[in-house]
């Protein structure tokens, strides 16, 4: 229930800033070429909120369902229009004004999510420093030459002061299945062959194939206490147990114990433990549990006491005002040509459709985002903007893209598309959108059933 209280106005305020951000730009750059704005909604159904402006009576609304927007323009198409203000409705203005209206929505998508990592940038991103800890020999990490005690400092010639920025560099190559070259603080370099992996492996499993680990300070991990009827009970762990390896893995620090559970759910496993000075092999069937829409591991114990990281451990990730502007533009690319490049492995199937999520998750992931800080919550707008702004700009009708792709064929050729293809367009187009969301729906309520 605390939960709710928090996911709901959560998902509210972010799909009503970024429609309202969207939305702004079709109305700006109306009104900056002339054309009458009639209206501008934020959400459909019924207004619970509304004003008429001083500037062509227009009608602004705030309306009860917080899934969208629109701005409605004077349009001959929609409705009649007096003699004197033909010249300000949207269907009499040249084909480039028209783009220009249509583009301004999602091209602001993109100025916001600029601004947003602009501001991230300048503010400082913090996280753990990516000096290598214990690396399974199976691992990517191991078989590519990392080693115990290598610092990462560059992926691809970009900087990553943390862990975090190595995986969203690599990520990049994981989804392109390109190489991606990694620069070591001793002068090394080593290869990610991403190119040699299967196509049909998705992003959700990086940080497994990857088996980045960090040097953490060795400390006893004690277990104090042993949930009932858990996998660890079930196994015959009890309070007091000192967990010394899994799997033959040395345990030296809490965190082990969590990486090297927390991607094996359902998996059966040999956990080595100290009692009383005897050492025992207990066999161990790792349990699941969902966390942030995956299915991660568990076995449940809690930790006598876990050590605080040292700040020795951790970097920031920061730059000054011109250069965060930049990092912000360059951050905005790279995602935005990263989601047309996932979306074109979901449809060519070298991706699962599963990667695709409904609103139920977006209300989930903005809650958890908002509970974790304003640099989490400013990362997740600005991500949810930059994919706002690519999908609207897919040529699909009843998209932008889709009216763009009209005005579009409507230079080349020299006249507009014909109301009969505008037509069989939208069907098209709304057909297309409602297999969309019933995908992601569906996908929404798999991840709450399991």
């Amino acid at each position: 229930m605390d939960n709710l209280l928090i996911i709901i106005p959560a998902f509210i305020f972010t799909i009503a800033l970024l429609v309202a951000i969207h939305e702004y730009g079709h109305f700006w750059v109306a009104r900056q070429l002339g054309v009458k704005v009639l209206r501008f909604s934020i959400g459909f159904g019924t207004p619970l909120l509304k004003f008429r402006g001083k500037k062509d009576n227009t009608e602004f609304v705030l309306a009860a369902i917080p899934l969208g927007g629109y701005v409605k323009m004077l349009d001959e198409r929609e409705g009649d229009v007096a003699e004197n203000e033909l010249h300000r409705a949207f269907n009499r203005q040249s084909v480039y004004k028209r783009f220009a209206i249509v583009f301004a929505g999602p091209f602001v998508n993109f100025v916001f999510a600029i601004f947003a990592f602009w501001l991230i940038f300048m503010m400082g991103i913090q996280g753990v420093k990516p000096i290598m800890g214990t690396l399974a020999t199976d691992s990517m990490a191991w078989q590519s030459g990392l080693r115990s005690g290598d610092k990462i400092v560059s992926v691809n010639n970009d900087d990553t002061p943390t862990l975090n920025a190595v995986y969203e560099e690599l990520l990049g190559s994981f989804i392109e299945h390109k190489a991606a070259t990694v620069q070591l603080a001793d002068q090394r370099q080593v290869i990610f062959s991403f190119d040699q992996l299967k196509q049909s492996i998705e992003p959700s499993q990086l940080q497994k194939i990857l088996g980045l680990s960090v040097q953490l300070p060795i400390e006893k991990v004690i277990i104090s206490e042993v949930t009932t009827d858990s996998p660890a009970s079930l196994a015959g762990i009890q309070s007091g147990d000192r967990i010394i390896a899994i799997e033959g893995q040395a345990i030296n620090h809490w965190r082990d114990l969590v990486l090297a559970v927390i991607d094996k759910p359902k998996e059966k496993v040999l956990i080595e433990v100290l009692r009383d000075g005897n050492t025992l092999q207990l066999p161990i069937t790792i349990g699941s549990a969902k966390k942030e829409g995956q299915i991660i591991g568990r076995i449940g114990v809690r930790p006598q006491s876990v050590t605080p990281l040292p700040d020795s451990m951790f970097a920031m990730h920061q730059y000054g005002f011109f250069t965060a502007f930049y990092k912000g533009i360059e951050k905005t690319w790279d995602l935005s040509v990263l989601t047309l490049k996932m979306l074109g492995r979901i449809v060519t199937g070298e991706a699962s459709i599963k990667n695709i999520s409904g609103p139920i998750t977006i209300a989930e992931v903005a809650g958890q985002s908002v509970q974790m800080g304003i640099e989490r919550f400013l990362r997740f707008l600005a991500i949810v903007s930059l994919s706002l702004g690519v999908i609207n700009l897919l040529p699909i009708p009843m998209l932008d893209g889709g009216h763009l792709l009209f005005y579009c064929i409507e230079i080349l050729k020299g006249s507009p598309v014909s109301d009969a293809v505008q037509e069989i367009g939208l069907k098209i187009g709304m057909i297309l959108l409602l297999m969309l969301m019933s995908i992601a729906l569906y996908n929404d309520f798999t991840r709450i059933l399991n």
